[in-house]
């Protein structure tokens, strides 16, 4: 079954606000592998010009994560998610995210749109701290695979 055109542009609860701590930014980059001392030493970020530890640019897709779950568990936007792959993600900074920032988001569903037989469900999640200074937009692409109008299963 396609996925619901008419909820494009609609915008979901994001939840509670995400408080970024020193350890999420520590085992977030322990994760990804990435071993820059300045994501664990509070001295060394502020010796760079930090005001506190830094997290990887990549970090803003955590917080989209937990927050972003709106479109994919809204019944009416008709996403079976055994037929999910995950196609895209896109992370673009406004400024680095902080240890003890709070941040808050907006979270949309921008597009639907064909990809053969395939509908490409592209969800923005704009991040902001309390105060509305913008962090960064995080757009993610989910492959709805075989649902696209006209296909075998659509």
């Amino acid at each position: 079954m396609p996925l619901n055109r008419a909820l494009v542009g609609r915008s979901y609860d994001p939840g509670p606000p995400f408080d970024v701590s020193r350890q999420k930014i520590r085992e977030f980059a322990a994760a990804i592998g990435d071993e820059a001392p300045v994501y664990a030493d509070l001295e060394l970020a502020r010796a760079l010009g930090h005001r506190d530890i830094p997290a990887p640019p990549t970090f803003g897709s955590v917080v989209s994560l937990q927050m972003g779950q709106g479109p994919r568990r809204d019944p009416r936007l008709g996403l079976d998610y055994s037929r999910v792959v995950h196609g895209e993600q896109r992370i673009e900074g406004s400024r680095p995210i902080y240890a003890g920032d709070t941040l808050v988001g907006e979270v949309t569903i921008a597009s639907i749109r064909n990809a053969g037989g395939n509908e490409l469900l592209e969800i923005l999640c704009a991040l902001a701290t309390e105060a509305g200074e913008p962090v960064c937009r995080v757009t993610s692409v989910l492959v709805s695979r075989g649902t696209a109008p006209g296909s075998d299963r659509g």
